[in-house]
């Protein structure tokens, strides 16, 4: 008998990325990660920057996400997010130089002057990118 499934998309402005039924989802709230497995109790919730995943089978997929909403109503999920990456759209050698620069900011080793809620933001979503370029084989 195969497994219970949910009706999973991600769309961002410019793209639908996902639309298919998967076993599970798991995805960066506001307050911490949450996980929807059929028959999930409806919530409608904030995204923050992190790793969404998702599961097909035994094969799980990966994408790193930039704000944004959930909803789970139902057995479907819909996650609307200001930006979405597969791991093979990330540039590693871009993120990692983000990374290293908000890093720098925030140890304030620059000149300029520092809102550090956008410079912990931009380490946040580049800490993710590195994260989720990871899960792509070289």
């Amino acid at each position: 008998m195969p497994e219970p499934r949910v009706f999973f998309e991600l769309a961002t402005p410019n793209r639908l990325m996902v639309s298919e039924e998967v076993e599970e989802v798991v995805a960066p709230a506001v307050g911490g990660y949450f996980g929807v497995l059929p028959g999930h109790t409806p919530f409608l919730t904030s995204l923050q920057s992190g790793e969404v995943s998702y599961r097909v089978g035994r094969a799980e997929q990966y994408l790193a996400v930039t704000g944004g909403f959930a909803e789970v109503r139902g057995d479907r999920v819909v996650v609307l997010a200001d930006r979405a990456e597969r791991p093979e759209e990330i540039d590693r050698e871009r993120a990692e130089r983000a990374r290293q620069r908000a890093e720098r900011r925030l140890a304030g080793k620059t000149d300029e002057e520092i809102d550090y809620t956008r410079a912990l933001a931009a380490l946040s979503r580049a800490l993710t990118r590195l994260h989720v370029a990871s899960r792509q084989p070289r």
